[in-house]
């Protein structure tokens, strides 16, 4: 399971930025999530839960954000809908958005 792995690097990069800034804990930390990123939330949450004893992040909330899979074609820049034949102006389509784990806002506590 990767998200152990992404979990520990999460909690390092959070530990890292409240350093730099003084802070004392951590409120909550907001991930951006894509759906084909290949990280499965429900894992994700629980290694969360289980790595972020004895941290700064001990009594924050953890917020996934989901991002849905976006393509276009690179030619027309057609958004393509769920569902839909992947291909326009005779190439494949793109994927743009969707693949991503991102950590897109942490609150802290600082003095």
């Amino acid at each position: 399971m990767h998200e152990y792995n992404l979990v520990e690097d999460l909690l390092g990069r959070v530990a890292e930025i409240a350093r730099e800034r003084g802070a004392t804990s951590v409120h909550s930390v907001h991930v951006r999530l894509g759906e084909l990123s290949g990280v499965e939330p429900t894992l994700f949450r629980m290694a969360y839960e289980t790595f972020r004893e004895r941290t700064l992040c001990a009594n924050a909330e953890l917020i996934i954000e989901p991002a849905a899979a976006i393509w276009h074609c690179p030619i027309c820049n057609r958004i393509f809908n769920a569902g839909e034949i992947l291909r326009c102006c005779n190439i494949p389509a793109r994927l743009t958005s969707g693949d991503d784990l991102i950590l897109q806002r942490v609150e802290l506590d600082i003095p």
